[in-house]
């Protein structure tokens, strides 16, 4: 699924991540922790290859990204790759169902193929009702859930979350863990989460510990 080889990455004379390698697995829940600094977001941010290591691999699905030309690396972030932010980053003049279709679009995808999948993530969302309703008129959670829908809408090989929980309330907190895990089952989806989120950590199949731009060490939830 995913491999990092010795990724290094520094912005000037700052190490931010010092030789990381691990290893991924289809259908995996993995979070990432650590304190502040160390290197959580970067090493996110490198997977879903929105930023570049200065040295070492990455490779998706056998793929390396280093390798694709700046429109086929966009291609393949779109469509192989979902991105879920702390805050939803909808855009607030279109409807949810609209947000949710907007990647698809940017694939090529066609309407009624598009259209069909959205509902259908919305119903598994429970927030079916709200498809018409622009963000501003929907609750911090049912945003949420609309951004984890528009980043499942082309069902991408894994999904990346930077704190997806971390400006929602408790119950809203624990219904959106849960949905990582329905998510999982349902569709055999791979999601990697960083997290300051202990509860969250706890109940993923593994915790990657970083610290100081490295990995030392990794908990396995044992069956």
């Amino acid at each position: 699924m995913i491999d990092i080889k010795g990724v290094t990455k520094s912005f000037g004379a700052l190490q931010v991540l010092k030789g990381i390698d691990l290893h991924i697995a289809p259908r995996e829940v993995v979070s990432i922790v650590g304190p502040s600094g160390a290197g959580k977001t970067t090493l996110l941010q490198i997977m879903g290859t929105l930023d570049k290591p200065d040295a070492g691999q990455v490779l998706i699905n056998g793929v390396d990204v280093a390798a694709l030309k700046r429109n086929k690396l966009a291609e393949f972030r779109n469509t192989q790759i979902g991105f879920i932010f702390q805050f939803h980053q909808l855009l607030p003049e279109f409807t949810a169902l609209e947000n949710i279709m907007l990647p698809a679009f940017i694939a090529g995808k066609g309407e009624k193929e598009v259209r069909q999948r959205a509902l259908e993530l919305l119903d598994f969302m429970k927030i079916r009702e709200r498809a018409e309703h622009k963000p501003n008129e929907l609750s911090g959670g049912e945003k949420q859930r609309v951004a984890v829908a528009r980043a499942l809408i082309n069902n991408p090989a894994v999904i990346l979350a930077d704190e997806p929980s971390g400006s929602l309330d408790t119950k809203n907190k624990t219904e959106l863990h849960q949905l990582f895990f329905d998510l999982r089952d349902q569709y055999g989806q791979t999601f990697v989460i960083v997290t300051h989120d202990e509860e969250l950590a706890r109940i993923t199949d593994r915790t990657i510990h970083m610290r100081d731009g490295l990995i030392y060490t990794e908990d396995t939830i044992k069956e």
